[in-house]
């Protein structure tokens, strides 16, 4: 499991008074009110206000006065420690976690490596296997069981057929 868990971008000051805007990867904008400090490039922030609206977060961060301040902080993903997120849901899983994991079918038959997740509707699992790359959507009936302990996705090879794209 990683240490770290990477839950946002900075994409811009937000102001005059050193807010920040950032792109959430969580499940929603309203997961960033949980978090008490955040890191970014290694830097730990206190997070002294949360905002949300229209699928963005504004941070006010103690040590960020103003906007030029919050200008060294574009493009920055924002970290958290492991032990600061909280547990996901029974079924659901931190991208970080799964990253990594060997795609298998229920027989068995090694599919290759996760290499990256693409958020959107559905998420879009990427496969590498011999420099070739799979995509296919993480909806139901392709994916039959996930063990992130042991770095292990396995698919239903009939309906992973039907909606991989090679």
């Amino acid at each position: 499991m990683e240490r770290e868990l990477i839950i946002g971008e900075v994409l811009k000051p937000q102001g005059i008074r050193g807010e920040i805007k950032v792109k959430p990867f969580t499940d929603t904008a309203e997961d960033f009110r949980a978090y008490k400090r955040i890191f970014l490039d290694g830097t730990e922030y206190r997070v002294l206000s949360v905002r949300v609206g229209d699928g963005a977060v504004y941070l006010g961060l103690r040590g960020v006065p103003d906007r030029n301040a919050a200008e060294l902080l574009r493009g920055k993903q924002v970290v958290v420690p492991r032990e600061d997120a909280p547990e996901p849901e029974a079924g659901r899983y931190y991208i970080a976690d799964l990253l990594g994991s060997e795609v298998t079918t229920e027989a068995g038959e090694l599919l290759g490596t996760l290499t990256n997740i693409r958020q959107a509707a559905s998420d879009v699992y990427t496969v590498t296997k011999d420099g070739k790359e799979i995509l296919f959507p993480a909806v139901k009936g392709v994916i039959t069981a996930i063990d992130p302990a042991a770095k292990k996705i396995t698919v239903n090879a009939k309906r992973f057929g039907e909606v991989a794209v090679l």
